[in-house]
């Protein structure tokens, strides 16, 4: 379980974040009665969603190396940076961009970024999700 459990935790992040953004939001426009009532209901799913990708984040973190030991996994040490990269795009969307959209503070702009942001910390989650499905990913690099 201990070998599977990055490419899970990689697939929840990934997954959630594209149920999320290109299938539930999308429709909340499409089916709920007004604009409105569909804006504060997705920026309510994609505040859960920066706690998804948080926890998700820390957990990769945390698995990131054998017990005991110095060096990385491979995977970890392929993904860190995306890792990283997907935690930091996550929060300054959720505390950066989000209060921006909902007190509709120049909602073209950033809406765009919003957007841009998302689809950015998609991209980090698929990469760390393809690293930790590598077949030689569960073997530390040598420390010497």
């Amino acid at each position: 379980m201990h070998r599977c459990l990055p490419a899970l935790v990689a697939a929840l992040w990934w997954g959630s974040l594209t149920t999320i953004g290109f299938l539930v939001v999308p429709l909340l426009f499409v089916y709920l009665p007004s604009p409105s009532v569909a804006g504060n209901m997705a920026a309510r799913l994609f505040a859960a969603q920066t706690w998804v990708a948080v926890a998700c984040c820390l957990v990769l973190l945390l698995i990131s190396r054998p017990k005991n030991a110095v060096s990385q996994y491979l995977w970890a040490q392929a993904a860190m940076l995306f890792i990283l990269g997907g935690l930091l795009l996550a929060l300054l969307n959720q505390y950066g961009v989000a209060p921006r959209i909902v007190a509709r503070q120049d909602l073209r702009l950033w809406h765009s970024v919003g957007s841009l942001l998302y689809l950015l910390q998609w991209g980090c989650a698929l990469v760390v999700l393809w690293h930790t499905l590598r077949p030689d990913g569960a073997i530390p690099k040598s420390d010497g």
